[in-house]
């Protein structure tokens, strides 16, 4: 593919050297772009979508950083990096060929490229094998993003129609001629009809926005206090939380605490204190050894989370003294607050004492705790009969093993992956009772046949976990889910309306008018009009009679192909 060296601008020839690396003039006869330069410019564009489709998956996986940040990455800031490397590069190519100057990418951008495709290729795989359900995450952010994405698609392949009638005009064989034609107008096709596609929770009526989820605060407020902790007891109160959430083991003398870990490693100061047992198992100690750890200062020297302010003043102080609760007094505790408990009940290692009777033992500190049984919600699964006998009022919550399967469940705690399994906003629309905020774990092969008649007639209420973005949380609100859990609740306490709601109206105006001004574009495209920013480096492009016959030089671009098409 020959190339015309009439682009002799300074801009351009400024564009070459940063595309390149080569800041001599290059002679005539290496004026002209190879086969082999086509293939490198079309691997470095499918190199930048990749990346783009990295960026985000990052983007929508930073609401699940908190489960595998340590293993992926050390900060979500990485996540970014490649795209915008890339971009810069991807916009030189283009207007180099715009300005029909030779693509000649340097071979140490050619190394740079095949690492980040490498890279990025290695991430996707490693995700599809590690954190498989992942990909759930991201067919529920697209009912957050799709309405958008298809507006940003739009505006792309609008753009992308001027390199690819520069490329039409040069190309001489008629073959690749409609081939290039029948792709870039399938991509324009499959665009412009993608909202036959979107559906989306928050394309609604304003009159139908269903309340604001309750909050249920994942292990407390961890972004405010150390998890498992009184100190993230009151502070997940004063987010506004009806709900603490939280982990319970047995001690090797049988008092339960809160725990969340197998090892004491992470949370508390066992390091120090007991250096030979760091590897120990957390239920393997005895109440007094575990009223000696400390189990905040760890909080102060390293933030769990990315963006979280670190504590200063009173907080920092009543942080470096907290100590590993017992279960006793987090109940007590919490009934001041008039907070409802939901916990998780963690089996110990076979060789412990109570390996057969931690549930009984569990069980007993409840009731000896003379707290009302309404206040907790009841998780574990084993010797559940015993349970709903000796305390009727606690809210039974069925875990895996599915519980007593004759039973309807009245409360669902599903991830927030499972959102398309839920036709949550029929139940708000038929007149649901009223919101009852709690938190559950559902046998999902086993429930969902039954799924959408117990929400539609039991009443069941929903709550999903675990949801710390803006967007994910509106998302939910607007598809009716009853509350979340969440680490981030003071940030979503300040929500006062979801972060973005249309009204199906709305959205067909806007859907009509994007489509309506791309194509306007496209048809009125023409050489010879040059976006005002590109104008002072594409002089060169009035010198087309080279390219097309005299009697078409102002043609619409359609209207150029309808002839091509014709001879």
């Amino acid at each position: 593919m020959a190339e015309s060296p009439g682009c002799c601008s300074v801009w351009a020839r400024c564009l070459h050297c940063l595309y390149s690396c080569h800041w001599r003039k290059c002679p005539r006869e290496r004026m002209q772009t190879s086969k082999c330069d086509c293939i490198w410019f079309g691997l470095l564009f499918l190199t930048f979508l990749l990346s783009l489709g990295w960026l985000y998956i990052g983007l929508v996986l930073l609401n699940d950083l908190h489960n595998f940040n340590e293993c992926v990455m050390d900060s979500p800031r990485r996540f970014p990096s490649i795209h915008v490397n890339l971009l810069p590069t991807l916009v030189l190519a283009l207007l180099l060929r715009l300005c029909r100057q030779p693509l000649h990418l340097h071979s140490l951008h050619k190394v740079l490229l095949l690492l980040i495709m490498l890279l990025v290729a290695a991430g996707l795989v490693g995700l599809d094998i590690q954190w498989q359900q992942e990909w759930h995450s991201l067919r529920v952010s697209l009912q957050a993003t799709a309405p958008f994405l298809h507006i940003g698609a739009a505006a792309g392949i609008t753009l992308l129609a001027w390199p690819v009638a520069d490329t039409f005009y040069r190309i001489h064989r008629r073959g690749p001629k409609i081939l290039l034609l029948l792709l870039f107008f399938g991509v324009v096709l499959v665009i412009y009809l993608a909202p036959l596609c979107i559906s989306s929770p928050c394309i609604m009526e304003r009159r139908d926005l269903p309340p604001k989820p309750g909050l249920v605060g994942h292990r407390g407020a961890p972004m405010l206090a150390p998890e498992n902790t009184l100190m993230s007891l009151r502070k997940t109160a004063e987010c506004g939380a009806t709900v603490f959430e939280t982990d319970v083991m047995v001690s090797s003398d049988g008092v339960p605490f809160l725990m969340h870990d197998e090892h004491l490693s992470r949370t508390t100061n066992v390091a120090s204190v007991f250096p030979t047992r760091i590897t120990a198992h957390s239920s393997d100690f005895s109440w007094a050894e575990l009223k000696r750890l400390n189990a905040g200062s760890w909080f102060l020297e390293r933030q769990p989370f990315w963006g979280a302010k670190p504590l200063a003043g009173p907080d920092q102080k009543e942080a470096e003294n907290q100590t590993v609760p017992a279960l006793e007094e987090l109940l007590e505790e919490a009934a001041a607050l008039n907070l409802s408990i939901m916990f998780d009940l963690r089996r110990p290692p076979q060789n412990h004492t109570y390996y057969d009777t931690f549930v009984i033992q569990t069980l007993e500190t409840v009731l000896n705790a003379r707290v009302p049984q309404t206040m907790v919600f009841w998780l574990p699964d084993e010797d559940r009969a015993n349970v709903q006998r000796r305390a009727p009022g606690m809210r039974q919550i069925y875990g895996h093993q599915g519980g007593n399967r004759t039973e309807k469940p009245q409360f669902l705690n599903l991830p927030y992956q499972d959102l398309p399994l839920l036709d949550i906003k029929f139940k708000h629309r038929q007149g649901a009772a009223s919101h009852v905020p709690c938190t559950m774990i559902l046998d999902v092969p086993y429930f969902l046949s039954h799924l959408h008649r117990a929400l539609h007639k039991d009443n069941v209420s929903v709550n999903l976990f675990v949801v710390n973005k803006l967007w994910l949380f509106s998302l939910l609100w607007c598809a009716g889910v009853d509350s979340v859990t969440t680490n981030d609740c003071q940030l979503l306490q300040q929500m006062r309306y979801p972060v973005w709601l249309i009204t199906p109206q709305t959205y067909l105006i806007i859907w009509v008018i994007t489509n309506s001004v791309s194509t306007m574009l496209l048809l009125t495209f023409s050489p010879h009009i040059s976006p005002p920013v590109a104008f002072p480096l594409l002089n060169s492009l009035d010198d087309l009679p080279s390219r097309s016959s005299p009697g078409l030089e102002t043609a619409v671009l359609l209207m150029r192909i309808n002839n091509f098409m014709m001879e």
